[in-house]
């Protein structure tokens, strides 16, 4: 099972240097987004995971907690600190942290049929 953090704890942890990584499509990354996040799509994940720093933790996330609970089993199966947000970007905004730009919005995700 992944670890799996509360907002609280995620915005903790990207104080203290971890890195954020969004997963989601881009349609919903520009909708808004953790400020500071890298913006890579679950299907290249694999491919950019040598652009993300080993020896700092990471905060996936996702919409819901879903696609970015994926991501964090495996990178954690590949030896990286990896933390899943629980709840995802709706529970971030839910509980007041901030998303960008300002005026950002959790956009819903609309799988393709």
């Amino acid at each position: 099972m992944s670890e799996q953090v509360e907002p609280q704890r995620a915005a903790e942890l990207l104080e203290n240097g971890a890195q954020a990584v969004d997963v989601r499509e881009q349609y919903e990354w520009d909708a808004g987004h953790i400020g500071g996040a890298r913006h890579i799509e679950l299907p290249q994940l694999a491919s950019a995971a040598g652009e993300l720093d080993q020896s700092r933790p990471i905060v996936f996330y996702c919409r819901s907690g879903e696609r970015s609970s994926m991501a964090t089993e495996a990178f954690r199966g590949a030896g990286y600190e990896a933390y899943n947000l629980q709840g995802g970007l709706t529970a971030w905004a839910a509980e007041g942290l901030p998303i960008e730009p300002e005026s950002g919005t959790v956009a819903d995700h609309s799988p393709l049929p």
